[in-house]
């Protein structure tokens, strides 16, 4: 994966973005709804205000230097920096967040926010995890 170059700033710029475009679907579509449903909403409100969005993006695994495609998925790629990775459960757990730390290392990105659309009030719902 092409990692982008991006300030601290202009990362946390683009992550309030980021966080914008989640509260303005959550509100507009409410708690209760299937994670598919969220992630591509999400996509179309990114691309509506110019950001680049990847979704579904393959993440593959480097195992004994061997580059695998592993099937996983980063649910969000945005602007080639910040990964998103969309919920819509009860609760985040602890493996949720270790998960993110994980396709953190495998990606080289720094930056990811775990985002619960199953929450009553969106802030609740918001984790910035930082490699």
């Amino acid at each position: 994966m092409e990692k982008k170059l991006i300030s601290m700033e202009a990362l946390n710029n683009l992550s309030f973005q980021i966080i914008g475009a989640a509260y303005q679907v959550h509100s507009t579509l409410g708690p209760g709804l299937l994670e598919s449903t969220y992630e591509v909403c999400l996509e179309y409100e990114l691309l509506k205000n110019g950001v680049q969005v990847e979704r579904q993006k393959v993440l593959p695994v480097v195992y004994d230097e061997m580059l695998l495609d592993g099937g996983y998925r980063i649910d969000l790629l945005v602007e080639n920096s910040i990964l998103l990775e969309l919920k819509a459960v009860d609760e985040i757990a602890p493996i949720h967040k270790a998960q993110v730390m994980t396709y953190l290392k495998l990606s080289g990105q720094k930056l990811a926010l775990l985002l619960n659309f199953n929450v009553m009030d969106m802030k609740k719902g918001i984790h910035r995890i930082v490699l």
